[in-house]
């Protein structure tokens, strides 16, 4: 039976996992490489829950390590190496806003890492410029040019 801290981050991941999954999804676009930014995202909460869960903005902090961790990714490319020659056949139902969702995804592709991540967070998940800023570790200003 988990303590009562260990509940608290339980029942507090098990809320923000949709918000998280769609945030690194917009990040990377592979919903494999979205599980793993979450999951890792999680390990790293957990391993400060005791100094995290007195922060004021939780949802900040939580947003500034899977961006971060999303940023790290991308210059370590390890997502890079493929372990099957081909992907799965996955069978798929036709969605509407496949054809919209394609081409944001093919142009966010296009930018590089940071300024992938700042039109997700501006954009997206229309947080405020100086949230944004924060999150990168950056000035508002950087954020506005990008």
């Amino acid at each position: 039976m988990p303590d009562a801290s260990e509940q608290e981050y339980i029942e507090y991941v098990s809320a923000r996992l949709p918000m998280l999954h769609r945030l690194a999804y917009s990040l990377c676009g592979d919903s494999d490489q979205a599980d793993d930014l979450v999951q890792e995202t999680a390990v790293r909460l957990f391993e400060r829950w005791s100094r995290a869960s007195r922060a004021e903005q939780l949802d900040a902090y939580v947003r500034t390590i899977l961006v971060r961790l999303f940023l790290d990714s991308q210059r370590k490319g390890w997502w890079r190496i493929r372990l099957f020659a081909a992907p799965p056949d996955v069978r798929r139902t036709e969605d509407r806003g496949t054809e919209e969702r394609t081409v944001l995804r093919d142009a966010l592709a296009k930018v590089p890492p940071r300024q992938r991540a700042v039109l997700v967070l501006r954009f997206l998940h229309d947080l405020p410029v100086d949230e944004a800023a924060r999150i990168l570790g950056c000035s508002a200003g950087t954020v506005k040019d990008r």
